[in-house]
């Protein structure tokens, strides 16, 4: 199967764990609010990449049965190729094992009404938050 990479939805504590992207011109949307993930490496699946892009970017080291859902889309950045987007959950605790890795200016834990209301979150990613979301059983979040 062939994908451009994949992200996740994670509520730690109820609240989502988001990322301030760098402000560079060579990257998409510099500066907004995304989530944990990225680029396909090698033949990963598409669980093996987010995992891996979740520890590379929070330190936060999480099984595959722990992801709940996943999706596929259309993939924004890469025409005819899909992402994989999957949810999971943690509990509060778990924030104080967040080591925030060498991409973005910082982390948040953000309400989910928040992160979906805010400008600077990465607008085509909203749809794909609240299945997420649905399906950890939070929401309905509309528009």
């Amino acid at each position: 199967m062939d994908f451009a990479g994949a992200k996740l939805v994670l509520l730690i504590g109820g609240r989502l764990l988001t990322l301030l992207r760098d402000e560079r011109s060579d990257i998409v949307y510099p500066g907004h609010w995304d989530m944990p993930g990225g680029a396909r490496e090698g033949a990963e699946s598409p669980e093996a990449c987010i995992l891996r892009e979740t520890r590379e970017e929070f330190g936060l080291v999480l099984a595959a049965e722990q992801l709940v859902w996943r999706g596929d889309f259309d993939s924004p950045t890469t025409p005819g190729l899909r992402a994989w987007w999957f949810a999971a959950r943690l509990p509060a605790a778990a924030e104080r094992a967040i080591v925030f890795g060498e991409e973005g200016q910082r982390w948040a834990l953000m309400a989910p009404a928040d992160w979906l209301a805010e400008p600077l979150a990465i607008p085509h990613f909203r749809d794909r938050v609240r299945a997420g979301l649905a399906a950890l059983g939070e929401g309905p979040f509309c528009a």
